[in-house]
């Protein structure tokens, strides 16, 4: 291997260390999650409400934008 290749691998593996060589910091769990507190009306027991009653539809038509 010549000498000017072999700086040129130096100094790249030098540069990938500077960019790359440290792991960003590590986000704790609790920072990830968030507790939201849950709706009392879901369920069986809901009344209906017609805004929302699209979330519970199902069709493979509608899904597939026939």
């Amino acid at each position: 291997m010549s000498k000017a290749v072999a700086m040129d691998t130096e100094a790249a593996t030098a540069a990938r260390h500077a960019r790359y060589g440290k792991l960003p910091a590590r986000i704790r769990f609790e920072d990830m999650t968030e507790e939201v507190e849950a709706e009392v009306n879901v369920g069986a027991s809901a009344a209906y409400d017609p805004e929302r009653s699209w979330n519970y539809y199902s069709c493979l038509a509608l899904d597939l934008g026939l």
